[in-house]
């Protein structure tokens, strides 16, 4: 079993509230979530963070900021707004290493 706790969510090794699914994405709920709607979307392929994106990722990177749009309208947000983020290393907040997108909404969000 590897060690990527997201690695592992994405195999259905490690529980998770899961809200999408597909081939090559899996977006499920924050554990500690910040904001009334917090989930993330991650890629099954391990891709330590955004300082390791390839060329050959582009595609998938793609996919995952069209499907964070998809689920923001499925859960209301696209009218009042929401965030997307993703955070990169240890100073910038990134916990688990695996490239990880944060869909932030459901209320007023504080400016950054």
């Amino acid at each position: 079993m590897t060690e990527c706790l997201f690695c592992r969510i994405a195999a259905r090794e490690a529980p998770a509230d899961i809200v999408y699914e597909d081939d090559d994405l899996v977006a499920f709920r924050d554990i500690h979530p910040k904001y009334q709607v917090h989930f993330l979307l991650i890629p099954k392929v391990h891709v330590a963070s955004v300082a390791d994106v390839k060329k050959e990722h582009e595609p998938l990177l793609g996919k995952i900021l069209r499907v964070s749009g998809e689920l923001a309208r499925q859960y209301g947000l696209s009218e009042s707004g929401f965030r997307v983020l993703m955070n990169t290393g240890p100073d910038a907040g990134q916990v688990i290493a695996h490239l990880h997108l944060h869909v932030l909404g459901g209320e007023r969000l504080r400016a950054i």
